[in-house]
Parts: structure tokens; sequence; C-alpha cells
């Protein structure tokens, strides 16, 4: 049987050696003609766009050397290039890159989108078509906060420890088509709510649709945009794995997915930025308050036979187990925080 291809797009920060933003991204692009490494909305921001691939090992390959090159790059540029979701340091407005998409924004949008140098991970898996990608919006929206608390990598903000897993999901919730998705009772029902976003002028196009999972508007996938980039290959590797699961498992469900009560899936997102992997999470289709760890043995639970025919439930397992032991990306760079040491080192890419 074939398995829905996936593919990755990891955007990462570019600082000086004081970890101040550093607006070098198209000379580092234009280092890389042969890398499909693209440019972001500010210039201190690249985005490495991974193959199609068929399965994590590819994938891990394909990571593992772009984020290589990319570095090499970045180094011989005069910069430094970082797994993070926000800016370690410097102000909160940033140069806006020299595209007339993104002047637009800049106009249309303000201050907020010239604080929007924030780096997340989207991970694009496979569907037959647009009907499908709806139905599996609708399944994954119970397991996003799950995901968001896995990969969570954004506590230190401009020199503050804010006290948040995921700093860069208070940032990005500020958009007003961010967040959840809406439960979607079909492709008409969607694009009527693309077509609102565009007339009433909070969204520019289709594009701006920032829903954490949302049909992708040029390509044939679902995409899973609710993380911040992780620190480490092998955690993007596993929120890869953990979405072809949950897509798989939809697809497998035929049906509309369940419904869920907007201000309880609202509350476990809150939860999960805020603390992450450090305590609880919320059940969403109760609201019953769970350990994280518990939360996330369900979540292994719910995609259990889709990992066994991919071959990665050890891989899953192991990146989870691994987790909750030695802490994701905010746990790691919080302690390296309060201790005094250098999250800028920690969150390098060599």
């Amino acid at each position: 049987m074939k398995h829905p291809s996936i593919g990755v797009e990891e955007e990462l920060l570019l600082v000086s050696a004081t970890g101040n933003p550093l607006p070098r991204s198209q000379a580092v692009v234009d280092d890389l003609p042969d890398l499909d490494v693209t440019l972001e909305l500010t210039r201190a921001q690249v985005e490495i766009n991974s193959p199609v691939c068929n399965s994590a090992a590819e994938l891990h390959q394909h990571l593992i050397s772009m984020r290589s090159e990319l570095a090499g790059a970045a180094h011989s540029e005069g910069a430094r290039l970082l797994a993070i979701a926000v800016p370690p340091a410097g102000k909160a407005a940033q140069l806006v890159t020299k595209k007339p998409r993104y002047r637009e924004m800049a106009e249309k949008f303000g201050l907020l989108a010239r604080e929007q140098g924030i780096c997340g991970c989207h991970v694009h898996v496979d569907v037959p078509d647009q009907e499908a990608a709806i139905r599996v919006s609708n399944h994954l929206r119970p397991w996003l906060p799950a995901l968001l608390a896995l990969t969570a990598n954004s506590p230190i903000y401009l020199g503050q420890d804010t006290g948040f897993a995921s700093w860069r999901w208070l940032m990005w919730s500020r958009w007003p088509s961010a967040g959840p998705p809406p439960y979607l009772e079909s492709v008409e029902h969607y694009e009527a709510l693309v077509a609102m976003h565009v007339a009433v002028g909070t969204a520019m196009d289709e594009q701006m649709i920032y829903w954490d999972v949302r049909p992708c508007s040029h390509l044939p996938t679902i995409e899973v945009r609710v993380s911040d980039v992780p620190l480490t290959v092998d955690e993007t590797v596993l929120l890869a794995t953990l979405s072809r699961a949950l897509v798989m498992t939809a697809l497998d469900a035929g049906d509309l997915g369940p419904t869920l009560q907007p201000e309880i899936l609202r509350a476990a997102y809150w939860l999960a930025a805020r603390d992450g992997l450090t305590a609880g999470g919320l059940e969403v289709t109760t609201g019953e308050l769970l350990p994280v760890a518990e939360v996330l043995k369900r979540l292994l639970q719910h995609v259990g036979p889709a990992l066994q025919q991919l071959g990665d439930e050890d891989l899953v397992a192991d990146g989870i187990a691994r987790a909750l032991s030695d802490g994701n990306g905010a746990l790691r760079q919080q302690r390296m925080f309060r201790e005094g040491g250098d999250v800028i080192a920690l969150t390098e890419v060599t």
C-alpha cells in the first residue's frame, strides 16, 4: 500500500554574534542557487523546503544536509543560523523583505507584520483531493495542542524569559486568520470563509489563511502549521511523522470528524503554549485536565495503526519518551537562560 508522501518547510533565523536579527536573507539565499531555500516576511528569516519524501529516514537525511548548507552560507555572510522560533535579542520590529507581497502586507497590517520575525515548521502531507483535506482538518483539530506542546521552542524573546514555552504562538495568534481551524462542513464552507476574509480585508488572499491546519492553496496537500520550528532535526522528523500518521488515521475514518467546543480547544492551546511539556494538557473532547504524558500517550494510541503501517512506531515512541525525559527546545532554552548560559549557542545550527 502506498502511503502519503510528506515534505517540510522550516523557517530559521539569521542573527548577529550577539543574537540580534540580521537582515542578510537575500545574500544568504543568493549564495545557495541549487538549494530550495526562500525568503520570508522579514529580512532576518530564511526558509528551507525539503523535497517530497516517502519515509522518515529520507526526510531526516535531507533536513540535516539542508540545515548544514544553509548554516555554512549564513556564516559566509557574517550571520549565525538559529533553529529558534522568536528572536532571542534585539528589537521587536524588523525590516520587511523587499518583495511586493511583503511590502503590501506591511502597509496593510503595520506593526503586526513588522514584528512577525517568528519561525514555524510546516508539514505537508499528500491527500487525494480538497474534500479529503477538509475532513482531515476536522480530525486533526483535537490533537493540535499536543503537537504544539511537544515541539515548543520559543520561551526567550528579546532577552526575556516570557514564561511561555511557545511565545511564538502568542504572537502568531494576533493574526485574524490564524489559530485553530474552524470546523469545516464542506469544501464550499471552506471557500466561503476564505472569500469572507478576503472581502473584508482580514486576509489579502487564500495564502494568508494561516490556520494551524489548512488545505494548501498550491499543492495537493494538507498543511500542518501549528508548530514552532523545532530545535533539532530529530524533533522535526517526529512532528512530521506524527502529522503523517494523523492524516492517515483521519483518511481511514471516512467521516467529517468530531465537533469541539471552541473555548475548550482555545484553552488547550493556551495551556500548551504556556506549559509545553512541564504540566498538564486538556482532553479537548471533555475539558478534563490530564498530565501531558497522558495526552501524548493517547495521541500515540490514536495513531498507532498508522505508525505500524509506516514502520515508525519505535521512532515516535522513542522521540516522545526523549522529549519527556530530556526536554524539548523550550525546556532546554529555559534551563540555559536561567543558569546564565548561552541560548544563542544552544540553538545555533552548525
